[in-house]
């Protein structure tokens, strides 16, 4: 079960903007991946719950960041509720629904979520639609991410040999891209993602991803 702790960067100008502790694991339904982000000065930022099932599909989320709370899960595509902490009761709530495959988020969680969702073989692309929710107001945004395994390469480690995905992901709808590398259930490096440490295996990563 990988218990971490990610760097979490601004993507342009690279300012810390502060850590995500994570851990992950199989569960009863599929998987499932729990975390808490905090700010550089310590205060709690948001939380992130997200259990997908046996295909990889959504079972549950809950995402809480900047008193705002959101709650979704696959119902005919994706659904999700969004309530403000100073709503405790929901009647202020707002609905959303979208024929998306998924979530997407800060959270590195998201990133594995997708790429359990897709399974695509070396050299293999696709398209998936997603609903992003931005912190810290969580505001849902629907679009398209197109991603491609470009290739799988196996480095060593003090453990044995480590198989490192490479992807390269594309907002199709900005254009923006970057370069995924995932280990399993860990993001190895993404933009604005660094895995500072981890507690269980891989417990060795190559130099080029700060190890």
């Amino acid at each position: 079960m990988p218990n971490g702790r990610y760097s979490l960067h601004d993507t342009h100008d690279h300012v810390l903007l502060g850590e995500e502790r994570f851990s992950c694991a199989p569960g009863a339904a599929g998987w499932r991946y729990v975390s808490k982000t905090y700010g550089p000065e310590g205060l709690v930022l948001g939380t992130c719950d997200l259990t997908l099932d046996s295909r990889a599909r959504p079972l549950r989320m809950e995402l809480r960041a900047g008193g705002w709370q959101v709650r979704g899960g696959a119902v005919d595509g994706v659904a999700w509720v969004r309530t403000a902490a100073t709503d405790p009761t929901g009647e202020d709530a707002v609905e959303g629904h979208d024929r998306a495959h998924g979530f997407a988020g800060r959270s590195p969680g998201f990133l594995v979520a997708t790429a359990r969702l897709l399974r695509l073989r070396e050299g293999a692309s696709a398209r998936v639609r997603l609903v992003a929710f931005t912190e810290p107001v969580l505001a849902p945004r629907t679009f398209d991410q197109g991603w491609l395994l470009e290739g799988v390469d196996t480095h060593e480690t003090d453990t044995g040999p480590l198989l490192v995905e490479r992807y390269q992901v594309a907002d199709l709808e900005t254009g923006e891209q970057q370069v995924v590398h995932l280990a399993g259930d860990v993001v190895l490096a993404a933009a604005g993602v660094e895995l500072e440490e981890l507690e269980s295996p891989p417990n060795a990563w190559p130099a080029e991803f700060g190890g």
